[in-house]
Formats: C-alpha cells, structure tokens, sequence
C-alpha cells in the first residue's frame, strides 16, 4: 500500500507539474490575447475611421480625375492642332518645292528658248547678208519696202514658210528630162486614144455580129425546134400506140434562154411532164426524144447502153419496131449495148465476151441473117 500510495502521490506530483505548466502557458495565452485585444481594438477604431477618410481621399481623386480629364482634352485638342498645323506645313512645303521644280524648268525652257532664238536670229541675219547683201537686219524692212506693224504675226510667218517648204519639197528634184518625158506621154497618150477608139469600133463590130448570130441562132433554133417537136409527138404516137407528147420552152421569151419542158400524155391518162410518168414512160419518151433528134440531124453511130432495162417485153417489142424504122430512115448505124434476150434477137450482129479458158477471154460475133440462111 504504501508502494501504491507512493506511486500515486508521484503521478499526482507529476500531474500537478504538468497543470502548473498548462496555467503558465494560459496565463501567457491571456496576455498575448489581451495584447491582440486592444490591437484589434485599435484597428477597430481606426477601421472606424478610414470610410470617412476613403470618402475624402474619393472626392480628392475625382477632382484630380475631372482636372486630368480637362488637361487630357485640352491636350488631345492642342496635338490635333498642331497634326493639322504640321500637315498644312508638309503639304505648303510640298507645294513650294513643286513650284520651285516648275519654275527651274521653266527657267530652264526659258533659257534653252532664249538660245535658239539667239541662234535663230544669228541664222537669220547670215541669210539676210547673204541673200541680199545687207549687214543688218534692222535695214531689212526699208530693203523690202515693208511695214513692220502690217506684216503678219510670226505664227503665221512659220506656217506658210512650213506651207511653201512642203510644197517645194513635193516637187522633187529638177527633172531636167522633162520636156522629152512629157512628149514620150503626149505620144503614148496618143497612142491608146487610137487604140481605144479601135476597140471601140471593134466591140461595135462584135456586138453587131453577136445580135445577128443571135437573131441567125433564134431563126435556126426555132426551125430545128419546130421539126424536132414535130418528129417527136409523131415518134411518141407510134411508141405508144396512141397519145401525144410535145415540148414547150418555159421561163424565158428568149428561145436562147428559154429552159426546156417535155409535156406527155400516154393513153388513157392525162397530160403532165415526164418527172411524173413511170420509169418505162419515162425511158420509151426519152428514145422518142433522142430518136426526133437524129432523124432532124442525123449522125453516122448512135450508141444506146441499156436503155431497155426498165421495159417490159411488150415495151422492149415497141422500141425494136422503132429502132428498125430508124435504120430505114435513116443511114445511122446503131449500137445496142443490152442483156435482153428480145432485144439481142431483134439484132443484124451481135457481139460478145466469152472465157473459153480459165481467165483467157474471147471475142466472138455472129451474123444473124447469116445465121438464118444456114437454118434454112
């Protein structure tokens, strides 16, 4: 026990150390907040004070505000001033250096004027001497016998002598051959005034013989126009067995101008222009046509190349009939180039190409009344 009471008188001993240290620090503790107290309390009263202050210092700065704005704009409205002031000086400075650079070119113009004047009347006086044998040319006028207020200005002096300088200058050179060359072109001249005068005579020549060719060419068409029309509605009729055909000279009075129109009419239709006949119409109108031609003037040879393609037989019976009235008629021989049986049978002589041999090909004729007399 008495252990127990040791130990624990120590601990309280101990404990007691240990709050006789706390109440120090606390005691220290309430001085340092009794210092911060009446700090705070200063600064309370000053914190107190410092809006009455901050509203003083306020209304002093806007015064200072309100006098530098004043100052700012006074200050913005001077520089403005002296930015205008300085412009208007660059520009004036500008200015006076262009008219300077003006004048020193005119002076310069002036002075190179003044030069040439100067050598111009130099020039002048020379020609003056020389020309008229005077030393000066004050002595011109009186020379001259001219008033020197009445003489025109000098703008129009150097006109007329560009005028007159011009007009020399046109006339070339001297032609001291000018009398020879003017006769060589009087004779020239002369010359193809008799050759136009011969062409004309001649042009009145052609053109008599050119009217009466054509009045002699209209006389003879005309005739050969009237028989040929005439042979061929009779040829026409005999092909066709009946109708009529004729031809008409359209758009022009001139018969040397006139175009040529073939008026048909076969049997049992009615009259129209050969374009609106069938083919066959067509073929057996124009061997009439061709046919009228040749029995008006006739020729030697007549070759006709398969002009009896688009007949039928019947057709093809009709130009045979006619083809052998022609060789009556007339003394032409006629060649017949044609694969139509009816036609090669209608023939004096035919003539044909045979291969006898493998690419080896023969002429071969045959005389048809030579033939039928050996038949019979």
């Amino acid at each position: 026990r008495a252990a127990g009471r040791a130990r624990r008188a120590a601990e309280i001993a101990r404990e007691r150390e240990r709050w006789d240290a706390r109440l120090g620090t606390a005691d220290d503790r309430v001085t340092d907040l009794r210092a911060q107290h009446a700090t705070a309390q200063a600064a309370l009263a000053e914190a107190r004070a410092a809006p009455d202050a901050l509203v003083a210092q306020r209304q002093a700065l806007a015064t200072r505000i309100t006098t530098a704005e004043a100052r700012l704009t006074a200050a913005r409205d001077a520089l403005a001033s002296a930015e205008t002031a300085r412009r208007d000086a660059a520009q004036a400075e500008r200015d006076t250096e262009r008219a300077a650079g003006a004048a020193r070119e005119a002076r310069a113009r002036a002075d190179t004027a003044v030069d040439a004047a100067q050598t111009t009347v130099r020039e002048a006086a020379a020609r003056i001497a020389e020309t008229l044998d005077i030393t000066s040319p004050a002595a011109l006028p009186a020379e001259l016998e001219a008033d020197p207020d009445a003489l025109p200005s000098a703008a129009t002096l150097e006109t007329e002598i560009a005028r007159l300088r011009r007009a020399r200058d046109a006339l070339g050179a001297v032609n001291l051959r000018a009398e020879a060359d003017a006769r060589a072109v009087q004779d020239e001249h002369d010359t193809l005034l008799r050759e136009r005068a011969d062409l004309d005579a001649a042009i009145a020549k052609l053109r008599g013989a050119i009217g009466a060719l054509n009045r002699e060419g209209r006389e003879r068409l005309l005739a050969a126009f009237e028989q040929v029309n005439t042979t061929f509605g009779t040829l026409y009729t005999h092909l066709f067995g009946g109708g009529e055909a004729r031809l008409v000279l359209v758009e022009s009075d001139d018969p040397l101008e006139a175009g040529l129109e073939i008026m048909c009419q076969p049997p049992g239709k009615k009259l129209s222009t050969l374009s609106l006949l069938s083919g066959g119409e067509q073929t057996l109108t124009a061997l009439a046509l061709i046919f009228a031609v040749f029995l008006t003037n006739p020729a030697p040879i007549c070759v006709l190349d398969e002009v009896d393609a688009p007949l039928d037989d019947a057709n093809v019976a009709r130009f045979c009939d006619l083809l052998d009235e022609m060789t009556r008629r007339t003394e032409t021989r006629f060649l017949i180039i044609t694969h139509n049986a009816i036609s090669m049978a209608r023939m004096d002589r035919l003539f044909g190409v045979t291969m006898v041999e493998q690419g080896v090909s023969q002429l071969v004729s045959v005389d048809l009344h030579a033939a039928e007399t050996l038949v019979a």
